[in-house]
């Protein structure tokens, strides 16, 4: 049996540290020599220009649902197995659905994040920065990553949806290992057999939580999604593992069901997963690379400084310069062409967020750092129905953290060139990012 073609533009590059630490050559390279291009080694088109990535955003022929029945089916039989329940609670997201059933869940989660309810966290926001960074101050140094970047945002998303902040740990762990399964490169069995303890035990975790919330609703997310919750688990996976190859694959009999008013349990645990999981690994990351972005730009962070009122643009601009989600897929519903390339009904399409944020079709030098660039949208929080739901609380974040930070410590360096990046593929943020105050 002969190996397969060895691709020069294949995404299975994104494995090597020397393009993990700077990918956007990569992108460049790609957008370049071929911007709708067909990995031969991966076995599945990537769109790396802002025009062809803003476009199908919004174009119906493209599945956000069907795009993770597709990854699941790139799966070994074997793998599949041990995967199959964790495809199956991520099908039953709003990250991961497409209308009529999208509609009815983003509906229900939209009352996490009216602005009301955002900005009701902003004291709440501003008191977890304070605390962390006085820790920090006592000892003159810190790792912004580990001490800071990755506490706060699974403080807050666990104050809005109302579950204990002490359990922050086990809710970092079972999110990393969910989602260690999913993106572009092929994933061990070891991985996939952890992810799916770790939805068990996430599951027995909010089911024994959602009791109590029952019986003491308060003033936060779960008790209001609770309150729209059924108390039996009428369309779980068990009960429908007969009813057709297509829900024995991954609980995809759900999208087809009547936009109703009620959540599953299923449901309700799914969509917990979602917001903690991509509530956290977002913010986290925009913190992380914005300040090293900032670090490594001394006339821009001056200009900051300087300029308090640049704080907004500047955050836009780290999110279009290094943005924390690097790449999001679809599957085909129907033939389609892009750019001359005809992409048939079932294939998979990666779209590079990253590489479409520094398309110079779109931005003026796209590789330089410019907190004072107006050049209109990014596509960092995606587009249309699946624009992300949690854009306003990232932002607010943000927002609080760069502000304080730069205020307490205006003499803030880097206290290592040494920086190693995450390894996987979709998400783009540092392991560490130590400094000296």
């Amino acid at each position: 049996m002969s190996s397969p073609k060895q691709d020069a533009l294949s995404l299975s590059n994104l494995q090597r540290e020397e393009i993990r630490v700077n990918p956007y050559p990569f992108y460049e390279q790609l957008r370049t020599q071929d911007p709708v291009h067909w990995d031969e080694e991966l076995g599945f088109w990537i769109l790396t220009r802002y025009a062809d990535i803003d476009s199908l955003y919004t174009d119906e022929r493209f599945s956000r649902a069907q795009g993770l029945l597709r990854g699941f089916d790139r799966l070994s039989i074997e793998e599949q197995k041990i995967a199959r329940p964790v495809y199956h609670s991520f099908s039953k997201t709003m990250f991961y659905a497409d209308p009529p059933y999208h509609t009815h869940l983003r509906g229900l989660m939209n009352n996490a994040f009216t602005p009301r309810r955002v900005e009701q966290l902003r004291p709440y926001i501003q008191q977890i920065v304070d605390e962390l960074l006085d820790v920090a101050q006592a000892k003159s140094e810190m790792d912004i990553i580990h001490d800071f970047a990755y506490p706060l945002p699974v403080m807050v998303i666990a104050e809005l949806l109302g579950l204990p902040v002490e359990d922050r740990a086990r809710f970092k762990k079972w999110s990393d290992d969910l989602f260690a399964i999913l993106g572009t490169v092929r994933r061990s069995t070891h991985l996939m057999e952890r992810a799916s303890q770790s939805l068990n035990e996430m599951t027995d975790y909010v089911r024994t939580l959602s009791r109590e919330k029952r019986e003491n609703p308060r003033d936060d997310l779960l008790s209001v999604l609770l309150s729209v919750a059924d108390d039996d688990d009428e369309l779980s996976y068990s009960h429908h593992a007969h009813a057709s190859p297509l829900a024995q694959r991954t609980g995809e009999l759900v999208h087809d069901r009547e936009a109703i008013a009620t959540l599953t349990r299923e449901e309700l645990v799914a969509n917990i997963n979602i917001l903690l999981s991509t509530g956290h690994e977002t913010t986290t990351h925009l913190i992380g690379n914005g300040l090293l972005a900032l670090l490594q730009h001394p006339d821009q962070l001056q200009k900051l400084k300087s300029q308090p009122a640049l704080l907004s643009s500047s955050i836009e601009e780290i999110l279009r310069y290094d943005n924390p989600v690097q790449i999001t897929y679809r599957s085909a519903v129907e033939d389609a062409e892009i750019n001359g390339k005809l992409i048939r009904k079932g294939d998979l399409v990666n779209t590079i967020i990253g590489s479409a944020n520094r398309d110079s079709l779109r931005f003026t030098d796209p590789d330089r750092f410019d907190i004072t660039r107006n050049e209109g949208r990014h596509l960092s929080f995606g587009l249309g129905i699946h624009f992300c739901i949690g854009a306003s609380l990232v932002r607010l974040e943000a927002e609080i953290a760069f502000e304080t930070i730069l205020r307490r410590f205006p003499n803030l360096k880097l206290a290592s060139e040494n920086l190693e990046w995450q390894e996987h593929p979709i998400f783009r943020g540092l392991k560490s990012l130590p400094v000296s105050l």
